[in-house]
C-alpha cells in the first residue's frame, strides 16, 4: 500500500507542478484552488447483526483506518465562499469485534466523494481559516470474500451530512500549506450473500488530511487558449 501511496503522490504534485506553468499563474485571490494531501480515513464504525433467526446479541464489527493520497477542487463563489469536492479511491476491510471478533468480513473498494459548502475567513492575512458544511457519497466496489462460509460482502451504496473545518497557510505565489478536518455520519447496509446475515453498518468516518495547494484564476488557462484559436 506504501507504494501505491507514494506512487499516486507523485503524479499529483506532478500534476500540480504543470497546473502551476506559464498558463496559470498563481494568485492569492484567485477562484480556483487545487490540493494535494495526504489523508488519514479513521472510521467511528460499528454494526447491527442479523440472522435469519434475529438479531446477533454480542456481534460487532469494525471498518479498519486508512491512509491514502487524496485531491480537492475549491470554487470561489467570492472572496469568502466556496464550493469543494473531495474525492479519492480506497480500499478498506471489515472485521467482526465482540462476539464474532477477529472474524473477516470482506474487503471493499470505495469511491466517496464529498462536496462541501464552505465559508473563508479573511481577516487573518496569510493564515485562512474555514469552516464547511455538505454531503458525502460513499460507491462501493470490488467487494471480496469474508469468512461467512466463502460468502462475498455486499455494501449499499450510501449518502451522508459532512462537517468541515480547515485551514489555507499561504506559502506566496498561490501556493498554500493545508490542514483539513471532517467528520461524516453515514451509514450503509451489508449482506452476505447465501447465508441470510445482514448488518446495519455505521461508518462515520473521520477524515484528517495534509496537503498542498495551488490558487489561481481559471481564465489565466483558458483565456491564452481563447487567444490562441483567434489567431
Amino acid at each position: 500500500m506504501k507504494t501505491n501511496f507514494f506512487r499516486a503522490v507523485t503524479v499529483c504534485l506532478a500534476g500540480l507542478g504543470v497546473m502551476a506553468g506559464p498558463a496559470a499563474a498563481g494568485s492569492e485571490s484567485g477562484n480556483f484552488l487545487v490540493r494535494v494531501q495526504g489523508t488519514v480515513v479513521d472510521p467511528d464504525s460499528s454494526a447491527d447483526v442479523s440472522t435469519p433467526l434475529g438479531p446477533f446479541v454480542g456481534a460487532d464489527a469494525e471498518v479498519d483506518t486508512e491512509v491514502l493520497p487524496t485531491l480537492t477542487l475549491t470554487y470561489f463563489l467570492n472572496k469568502n465562499l466556496a464550493l469543494e469536492l473531495f474525492c479519492c479511491f480506497a480500499k478498506l476491510e471489515a472485521e467482526g469485534k465482540g462476539a464474532i471478533n477477529g472474524t473477516d468480513l470482506g474487503d471493499f473498494w470505495v469511491f466517496p466523494p464529498a462536496l462541501t459548502l464552505q465559508y473563508h475567513f479573511d481577516n487573518f492575512g496569510g493564515f485562512k481559516p474555514y469552516v464547511g458544511a455538505g454531503v458525502q457519497y460513499i460507491h462501493f466496489f470490488g467487494e471480496g470474500r469474508s469468512d461467512l462460509g466463502g460468502a462475498k460482502i455486499e455494501l449499499d451504496d450510501a449518502l451522508g451530512f459532512t462537517l468541515q473545518a480547515g485551514v489555507d497557510i499561504s506559502l506566496g505565489g498561490g501556493w498554500y500549506l493545508n490542514a483539513d478536518v471532517k467528520k461524516t455520519w453515514i451509514d450503509t447496509d451489508a449482506s452476505w450473500a447465501g447465508t441470510g446475515i445482514t448488518a446495519d453498518v455505521e461508518i462515520d468516518p473521520w477524515i484528517y488530511s495534509v496537503g498542498l495547494g495551488y490558487r489561481f484564476n481559471l481564465e489565466d488557462i483558458f483565456a491564452p487558449r481563447e487567444t490562441a484559436a483567434l489567431k
